[in-house]
C-alpha cells in the first residue's frame, strides 16, 4: 500500500517503514505527525481525492532534524571587480511512516 501525500508545498509518495525528508516541521525528535492533505491511495484499489482524499491520513514519527549540505552561490562579473559568494542550507525534518489509514 503506497500514498501521496501534500508537505511543504511538495507531493511525496511514501510507504509503510519509508524514511522521508521533508520540509522542516515544527515537532521534536520522537514526535508523532499526521498528514491529512493525502492526494491518492494506492494498492489494490486506488483512491484519488479531488483534492484529497476523504478520512485518509498518514501517520509519520519524527527521526531527527537537520540541515542538508551547503549550497553556494557565486555572482561574477568579469572585468568590473565585482563577485559575490553566498552559502545556504536547508532544514530539513527526517520522517519514518508508521502507517497509512485509508
Amino acid at each position: 500500500m503506497y500514498a501521496i501525500i501534500k508537505t511543504g508545498g511538495k507531493q511525496l509518495k511514501v510507504e509503510v517503514g519509508q524514511a522521508i525528508y521533508v520540509e522542516k516541521l515544527n515537532a521534536e525528535a520522537g514526535d508523532k505527525v499526521t498528514f491529512e492533505e493525502v492526494v491518492l491511495v494506492g494498492g489494490e484499489t486506488t483512491k484519488v481525492g479531488t483534492p484529497f482524499v476523504k478520512g485518509a491520513t498518514v501517520e509519520a514519527t519524527v527521526e531527527k532534524q537537520g540541515r542538508q549540505k551547503k549550497v553556494v552561490t557565486f555572482k561574477y562579473k568579469r572585468r568590473k571587480d565585482t563577485h559575490r559568494k553566498q552559502g545556504h542550507r536547508q532544514p530539513y525534518t527526517k520522517l519514518v511512516v508508521e502507517a497509512i489509514n485509508a
